[in-house]
């Protein structure tokens, strides 16, 4: 290593080695330093419960890491990663047996709402379709950029999706059908519905569906961050595991240390004192990751064909359980569940025959109970029969989650609530989200923008602020 490195990265999640890639492909010496064993943090794959059983802790479907501007620009698909699809990107069944999707067309999307929605599905995303490579660098690149590609298009989508997505449901949908698969697609960021910009939420998850589609990596998520690990070092970057940095002087000398941490924690190592005090942490999950000796028995048949299903029977049931973990402090009665079975596009992930599945309910940030129960009474109205597929399965509320990645303050996994207006203005109210007080200390995890998810953004634009820096001669 050089007596002085160009830039220290503390934290090698997707977001901290995108940086760290993004500043060797430069030219700039860098080093990443990871608390955990291996690299990956929400992006890594374990065997939890039988042999042979592959699951991914904690994010498993990527349907903005496929469509990701920071990944397709390198060559990932060379260190390993290949994205596989379901035949459904997501299915949302409902209590008569039928079932909304998702779908790759947008006609059989509108057509699974009926007929008093499905014009008016088919205007909301209509502006939108074949620009999703424009719009998701623009959206996903703000605020590191001043020049959208196409600003009338970023503008249109603003004007769509910066209003609470109750509303829009309210202005344009008509049948519960809609409005369940709407709500449970805002749902996804842990955040009650009524907020501002969470239509954008729904939106974005629709049309990323549309035009790249929701896979799963072969091989499990793990595959995400071992290729980018691969590529820096192939850089001639340097990632160092079973590191756990405490405080700056930890840390080899650098002219930059850009952190893929929560910002609470950033302070606490770089000495920042109270600089985050003001940043909210939000609800948590409650997740379990089953072996399975067959598929779901899935009483909606699209459901069987799905990578991602949604389970809450109503739009209201999804807001009531929404408001009961983020608001009320208690476990819902009924959780709205997301689930997803990897193995029906990547079989590698369960023995010949069986199948790895999970599921996830939303609890209070920090809550100590068990939903095992009320979650798989939930799984049961949809999928009657579901217990007794279950071969072994292995729990994990707000402590495990926590445990398992330090980033994931009280289990919130998205590091940060994305709520009210922390949701557009991550980690605080400022033109540039990923400095610091600190003039050599930036911030790159998902308490950046665009927030959270598998997509490497937040480490992308980091970058940029970084090697303006680094342009300054030593």
């Amino acid at each position: 290593m050089p007596s002085m490195l160009d830039a220290v990265v503390v934290g090698a999640g997707p977001n901290g080695l995108t940086a760290a890639v993004e500043l060797a492909r430069r030219g700039f010496s860098v080093a990443v330093f990871e608390a955990e064993g291996t690299v990956g943090g929400g992006a890594r794959t374990a065997e939890l419960t039988l042999p042979g059983f592959r699951h991914d802790p904690c994010s498993a479907v990527h349907p903005l890491g496929i469509g990701s501007p920071a990944f397709s620009r390198l060559p990932l698909g060379r260190y390993g990663l290949e994205w596989l699809h379901a035949p459904l990107p997501m299915a949302h069944p409902l209590p008569d047996g039928s079932a909304a999707v998702l779908s790759r067309s947008v006609a059989e999307t509108a057509l699974s709402f009926g007929p008093r929605d499905a014009g008016a599905y088919r205007r909301l995303v209509a502006p939108f379709i074949g620009k999703w490579d424009t719009l998701v660098r623009d959206f996903m690149s703000l605020p590191s950029t001043a020049l959208p590609r196409d600003p009338v298009t970023l503008a249109r989508f603003g004007l769509a999706g910066l209003v609470p997505s109750t509303w829009l449901m309210a202005q344009r949908f008509r049948d519960e059908r809609a409005k369940a698969l709407f709500a449970g697609l805002v749902a996804h960021v842990v955040a009650p519905l009524g907020g501002p910009a969470t239509a954008a939420v729904g939106l974005v998850f629709a049309l990323a569906a549309h035009e790249r589609g929701w896979p799963v990596a072969k091989g499990g998520s793990q595959s995400v961050s071992d290729a980018l690990a691969a590529y820096l070092r192939d850089l001639g970057g340097a990632v160092h595991t079973d590191f756990e940095v405490k405080r700056l002087d930890d840390l080899p000398p650098a002219r930059a240390y850009v952190f893929d941490t929560a910002p609470t924690a950033l302070a606490r190592i770089a000495g920042l004192g109270q600089a985050y005090d003001g940043y909210r942490y939000g609800a948590s999950v409650f997740k379990i990751d089953y072996a399975l000796d067959g598929p779901v028995p899935w009483t909606a048949e699209a459901a069987r064909r799905a990578g991602t299903v949604q389970v809450g029977a109503s739009k209201a049931e999804i807001g009531a359980a929404l408001d009961a973990a983020s608001r009320e402090r208690r476990a819902p009665d009924r959780p709205f569940l997301i689930t997803a079975q990897p193995s029906l596009a990547d079989p590698s992930r369960a023995p010949e025959g069986k199948h790895a599945f999970w599921a996830y309910g939303h609890v209070p940030n920090g809550w100590e109970g068990d939903l095992t129960d009320a979650v798989e009474r939930q799984l049961e109205r949809f999928a009657p029969g579901f217990r007794d597929r279950i071969l072994a399965r292995a729990t994990a509320g707000p402590p495990q989650l926590a445990a398992h990645n330090a980033n994931y303050i009280g289990g919130d996994i998205a590091c940060g609530a994305a709520s009210g207006l922390q949701l557009l203005l991550r980690p605080k109210l400022s033109l540039f989200p990923y400095n610091t007080p600190h003039p050599a200390v930036f911030l790159c995890s998902q308490a950046s923008p665009p927030g959270p998810g598998v997509h490497g953004m937040s480490g992308h634009n980091a970058a940029k602020a970084v090697w303006r820096r680094l342009r300054v001669p030593r």
